[in-house]
Formats: structure tokens, sequence, C-alpha cells
């Protein structure tokens, strides 16, 4: 096939180097050459109070792995990648929690299945110098929210607050159809004794 204009200019890119979209165009048999795709499927770069964050997800085996890279601390930049299974990267967030002048970095999974899980990574900048993990409590641990749980929740950011919302199911409800209003958990950012943890502070139903 072939692409052509009487007018050259038409099919030309308005960019340094003088390229066009004329010329000779052959169709590729076969399979795609999946090696040539690139694979990530989250990404995203986020910014805040001087820092940057660049976050991304890409497929590897069986599960995924998540990148995070900072730019902009006085000391060093963080640089880590982390395996998840079984979830995949939906979003992600930056606020200064704690209101200390330096930003936290929150990232959000969901589960695969029907089930529609979430989960928080969290990360803290400390001082402007270094970035450290925050630790994030599994709501199975805490027998005071967790009844009726069965996912399909959803986190935001309000302020300075993580805010965690979900369904509550009724012995007998079915996946689908959850019969016990919603509970909201408002999360709040706290020094613990070896590294700074998400801290439950409020909770509501309606």
């Amino acid at each position: 096939m072939e692409i052509s204009s009487e007018d050259e200019f038409v099919l030309s890119f308005f960019c340094n180097g003088g390229a066009s979209l004329a010329g000779i165009y052959n169709k590729i048999e076969g399979s795609l050459d999946e090696s040539q795709v690139d694979p990530t499927s989250f990404s995203k770069v986020l910014n805040l109070q001087g820092i940057g964050f660049n976050v991304s997800a890409a497929p590897k085996n069986k599960g995924n792995i998540l990148s995070i890279y900072t730019f902009g601390l006085d000391g060093k930049d963080y640089n880590e990648t982390f395996t998840i299974t079984g979830e995949e990267v939906v979003d992600a967030e930056v606020e200064d929690l704690n209101s200390d002048g330096s930003p936290e970095l929150l990232v959000f999974t969901q589960s695969k299945g029907s089930g529609s899980y979430c989960k928080v990574y969290a990360f803290s900048v400390n001082n402007m110098k270094s970035m450290s993990q925050v630790y994030f409590p599994p709501i199975s641990e805490n027998k005071n929210i967790n009844q009726g749980y069965m996912g399909h929740d959803e986190f935001s950011l309000i302020e300075n607050t993580l805010v965690h919302r979900f369904p509550i199911y009724k012995a007998g409800d079915t996946n689908a159809a959850p019969t016990g209003g919603t509970r909201q958990i408002g999360y709040k950012l706290v020094e613990g004794e070896a590294m700074r943890k998400l801290e439950v502070a409020s909770v509501s139903e309606y």
C-alpha cells in the first residue's frame, strides 16, 4: 500500500527532521511480537512540596512488579521495586498526612476476582531527605472494624486523612447484595515504635 498526496506538505510531520507519512507500507503477516510491546499496566507521576514520585507497575510471571522512584529529595532518592501477587495497581496519590512539610505517597491496589479487595502501600518522606515505608495494618487484624467486611472497598484522601469505605455484609447476604449499609474508617499517620503507621482515628456507619 502506498500513501501519497499531490501536496507534499499535507503528510509531513511538523517537527524537526522533515519526516513524512508518505511512502510504501507492507502488511506484516503472522502474530504480534509481544517483546516489542510495552508491558506497563499502570503509570503515574506525582509531585508535592517539591518532591516527585514516579509510580509504575508491569506484569511479571504470575504477579506484578510495582516500581517507585522519587526525584528531588535532599539526600538519596528512593528507588525500589515490590512484587505483588493477585492484585493490580489502580491508583496513587500524594498528601502531607501529618502536616510536617514532607509528603506521603499512597499506592492503591485491587485484588482480582469477585471480592475486589483493596490494599494500600504507603510511604513517608522523612524531612525531605529520604523515604521509608509506612505500616498499614490489615483490616483483618482489627475486630472493631472488620465485622461484615467482604471486600468491594475503596480508598480516598480527604485533606490529611486516609478514608476507607466498604459495604457491610450481614449473615446470608450474597456477594453482590450487601444489606448492612456502609462503614467508613478514617486513618491518621502517627509515629510508631519502628516506623510510622496509619492508625484508625474514626469509624462511622450509614
